[in-house]
């Protein structure tokens, strides 16, 4: 971030909780992110992460807390709604349209934004645009369901990126690859939040990665946020560890 302007919060949760039946999934959280942050989500199986994604893009509503984007209470929001107000992300399992070209794919993507924005050329420049961002401007023609591990998750960035979001959420997007694609990942997330102004919130389990390129961390577990900080100091606390590798 800028360090000779103050940051600007973009988006804050306070006491968010949701429960699926008898479960608390997420119990009285708190977080926020400045603009131009790259803020890390991490915990062991089971902690909440994915859910505490899941209402900040509408997928559930909290039960309980507050939840404002921007100065918009997002509570209640619809998916494409919280989309076209500039929030976008990935998914673990990437999700492609196997059938559909690269090309395709990403101009699908600027269809989030609604109809009233540029013409039909104007998207599919962008989509190519964005292609060359991520690194696959020599595949914007290949089937997706053609692509390797990696080149589905630079596709899925891409799409996400079309919708124009202020904030992208990024869930697990190292995993499977080997230690040269995971470098390669970290330039292009690294490369999204400077050149193209984004802020990222990631949930990955791959540590050291995500310890040298986020600028805080959050750790949950069975629901709770338990440590928040800069990477060296999360990665020493007692309760983070006890966390990973149970007391001992």
């Amino acid at each position: 971030m800028d360090a000779k302007r103050s940051p600007q919060l973009l988006i804050e949760g306070k006491g968010l909780t949701k429960s699926f039946g008898g479960l608390v999934a997420v119990r009285d959280v708190d977080f926020h992110l400045f603009e131009g942050e790259i803020v890390g989500l991490i915990g062991p199986n089971g902690a909440g992460k994915t859910t505490l994604f899941n209402l900040v893009t509408g997928v559930f509503h909290p039960d309980k807390g507050t939840l404002v984007f921007d100065g918009h209470d997002i509570r209640l929001r619809k998916p494409f709604e919280i989309c076209r107000m500039g929030i976008a992300r990935t998914f673990q399992i990437v999700r492609p349209f196997l059938k559909m070209t690269c090309l395709e794919n990403t101009w699908v993507g600027t269809l989030g934004r609604g109809q009233g924005e540029g013409t039909k050329e104007d998207r599919k420049e962008e989509a190519r645009s964005l292609l060359r961002l991520v690194g696959l401007e020599r595949r914007e023609g290949a089937l997706a369901s053609q692509l390797t591990l990696i080149e589905k998750k630079r596709l899925e960035m891409a799409r996400a990126l079309a919708t124009k979001p202020r904030l992208l959420l990024l869930d697990e997007v190292l995993a499977g690859l080997n230690p040269s694609e995971i470098l390669q990942a970290l330039d292009l997330i690294e490369m999204i939040r400077t050149k193209v102004k984004v802020t990222i919130f990631w949930i990955e389990h791959v540590m050291g990665a995500i310890m040298k390129a986020c600028d805080r961390i959050i750790v949950l577990d069975q629901g709770r946020k338990i440590k928040e900080g800069p990477p060296e100091e999360v990665v020493l606390d007692r309760k983070v560890i006890d966390a990973y590798l149970g007391k001992g």
